[in-house]
């Protein structure tokens, strides 16, 4: 697709192809993955017409001329003004590699990863069934997951009985100790809880550990940039403020 495509003309402006994909950059991202959809792209370039020929009809009927249209143009200009103001105090501001190294070296917590488990299980309503599929594991008869697929309850059943990665404390008590005690790779049980009889098979644990800096650094120059950048603010905004105020 050319971006030198002329879809429309209006008062001798021509509208291409690349005046489309610049207004669907300028849309909202769950939008803009329309872009190749013929449909969408005469329904933007609708817009872009509506645009101009409602701007045509204000022009010729003088509504530059009437105060509302003054008042908003004003407002307009103040608007630009302050931001490129803002731009100009903050556009030099910039977090050095030293600056996120004291601050991650600083704030251990911020980048605390606490320790985890990944365990799979099989929930039943019976102390006896959740027996009798041990049993089964245990001779070979099934694999753990088929048995959670046939079996449980739970609706991880789907995923062989896979809970994925939780941290302490999120699992109910009797399951959380079995989670972060049992030898992993064992099938253990039954465990009661309030839910009913669990059969569990841990598959690993994590220890609590500190997120690498080159995990966190984008992170961190973020946070910091954005302190930097309120500093600067509102220290102009006081000055400022003293002088005109």
């Amino acid at each position: 697709m050319s971006d030198e495509k002329i879809l429309a003309t209006i008062d001798g402006a021509n509208i291409t192809d690349a005046d489309v994909d610049a207004y669907i950059r300028n849309m909202p991202q769950e939008q803009q993955q329309y872009a190749a959809y013929p449909q969408f792209r005469e329904h933007v370039l609708k817009q872009i017409l509506a645009f101009h020929l409602y701007a045509k009809m204000a022009a010729e009927e003088k509504m530059d001329e009437t105060e509302e249209f003054k008042a908003m143009m004003e407002k307009a200009r103040k608007e630009i003004l302050a931001q490129t103001a803002i731009n100009t105090v903050l556009k030099d501001i910039t977090v050095s590699e030293d600056e996120m190294q004291v601050f991650y070296k600083e704030h251990p917590d911020h980048f605390a990863e606490p320790e985890s488990a990944h365990a799979k299980h099989i929930l039943v309503d019976t102390e006896e069934k959740a027996q009798e599929i041990m049993d089964s594991i245990a001779k070979g008869d099934v694999a753990f997951e088929d048995a959670a697929k046939e079996f449980s309850s739970c609706p991880s059943n789907a995923q062989g009985g896979d809970l994925g990665e939780f941290g302490r404390g999120q699992m109910v008590p009797e399951f959380d100790q079995v989670a972060f005690e049992a030898e992993i790779g064992k099938v253990v049980g039954p465990v009661k809880t309030q839910f009913g009889y669990h059969i569990i098979k841990v598959e690993g644990r994590k220890e609590a550990s500190v997120m690498a800096f080159d995990t966190v650094k984008d992170y961190i120059q973020g946070t910091l940039l954005q302190q930097k950048q309120n500093e600067a603010y509102n220290a102009k905004y006081n000055e400022l403020y003293a002088k005109y105020m």
